[in-house]
């Protein structure tokens, strides 16, 4: 057990964000102490892409981020951008490539962005402190902040939360930011799973589970224009429900109760081509829809529409025709829920920013107490964005916190 040890800013979680913080406000004279509870360094970020990190995304702006204060994300994104970023990992030559929608993977596996985070931290000097608990923290005018850990007392002038959301708590992932932030009189923004597969009542998906593995092309959309989304993206069939890019992107706007709505044929007037080939063609129904979409899915869609798949489309009553192609373009289903935290890539909700400062990230109710990442309620679309919102906050903490510490 270590005496009383004292520094000027103590970084509480060494993700993405809390990494990145550290080193900013080390590199900038401050004396740091990053303090993390794991016994593996920054885990999300080295399952993240599929071991390779979609560290960022060329297009990051505001409008890629939902929140209940939705202009506060702005300051830090403008003043820290995927460029910043990608000029530092040209620092440490580290090379990438651009995937799909502006999303950036590293060409070498997940570690070489840890590595990169470490250098940083190293180059400002930051002292570890992991595997650490923190077991109380404590602040008084006078003297800041006291943290009492598993390995002893910390004090700090200014103490940055950085310990994420609930999302993946097979890797660590706690409440800890929600109770610190309580703990001082901060509001929360409910909390619940995002970028997440949706789920569905088994009798109402018994038809689909046959389903799992098939993926295709679709437009995908849920709520009204003020409070929904719509994306162009990849789906995915599963044995209780659906994911893929398109679904992961919507469950950040979906809400329980409401129903999402799918176009499988995007591009296509699936109802007016039916009955158009049917005055054109001899062909048998599930061998048409089979060129339109996986065999499978036409299959499964015709038996659940009381259809052979080998009825001749001139066989078949405009009526029944109409009904299968717009049952294509508008497939309208409410989820029951969700796969949950557990497959979770990110929590929507968090520490209310209305409570932040958007320019540094300081506590407006605690002076030198500070909330980054995603701990905060700032959620980003699936493709890098969520980790561009990690280095933007992270580095305007950084700086702020490193100016705070200098104060007389």
């Amino acid at each position: 057990m270590r005496a009383m040890e004292s520094f000027d800013i103590a970084v509480i979680g060494a993700g993405a964000a809390g990494m990145m913080c550290a080193a900013v406000a080390g590199q900038q004279g401050g004396r740091v102490v990053l303090i993390d509870h794991a016994p593996r360094l920054a885990e999300k970020i080295r399952i993240s892409g599929g071991g390779r990190c979609n560290f960022t995304n060329l297009h990051a702006g505001p409008a890629n981020y939902l929140s209940a204060n939705p202009h506060f994300c702005r300051s830090a994104l403008a003043r820290y951008t995927p460029r910043d970023f990608l000029a530092l990992l040209r620092q440490h030559r580290v090379t990438w490539h651009e995937k799909h929608k502006g999303q950036l993977f590293c060409d070498q596996s997940s570690d070489a962005i840890i590595d990169v985070l470490r250098a940083e931290c190293d180059a400002g000097r930051i002292v570890w402190r992991r595997p650490v608990v923190v077991e109380q923290v404590s602040r008084s005018d006078t003297s800041g902040f006291t943290i009492g850990t598993s390995a002893g007392t910390i004090a700090a002038r200014a103490l940055v939360i950085a310990t994420g959301g609930l999302s993946i708590p097979k890797i660590g992932a706690t409440d800890f930011a929600y109770r610190i932030a309580k703990q001082f009189g901060h509001k929360l923004v409910d909390t619940r799973p995002a970028l997440v597969p949706l789920t569905f009542a088994p009798h109402d998906w018994t038809p689909y589970a046959a389903l799992a593995g098939v993926s295709l092309d679709v437009r995908i959309a849920t709520g009204d224009r003020r409070t929904g989304g719509e994306f162009d993206e990849d789906l995915l069939f599963t044995h209780r429900g659906l994911s893929g890019p398109a679904v992961l992107q919507i469950s950040s706007y979906w809400q329980p109760g409401q129903p999402i709505r799918i176009d499988l044929l995007p591009g296509r007037d699936a109802p007016a081509e039916l009955i158009d080939a049917k005055a054109s063609t001899k062909r048998q129904i599930g061998n048409l829809l089979a060129e339109w979409t996986p065999t499978r899915l036409a299959h499964v869609w015709l038996d659940t529409h009381d259809v052979r798949a080998d009825a001749r489309l001139a066989d078949l009553p405009d009526k029944t025709l109409r009904r299968i192609g717009e049952g294509l373009s508008q497939w309208t289903l409410t989820p029951t829920g969700t796969e949950g935290y557990r497959k979770a890539e990110v929590t929507r909700g968090g520490v209310d920013t209305r409570e932040l400062s958007s320019a540094t990230l300081m506590s407006e109710r605690v002076p030198g107490l500070y909330f980054v990442g995603e701990a905060v309620d700032v959620t980003g679309w699936l493709g890098g964005y969520n980790f561009q919102w990690a280095w933007a906050s992270g580095v305007a903490a950084g700086e702020a916190a490193a100016a705070y510490a200098r104060r007389p």
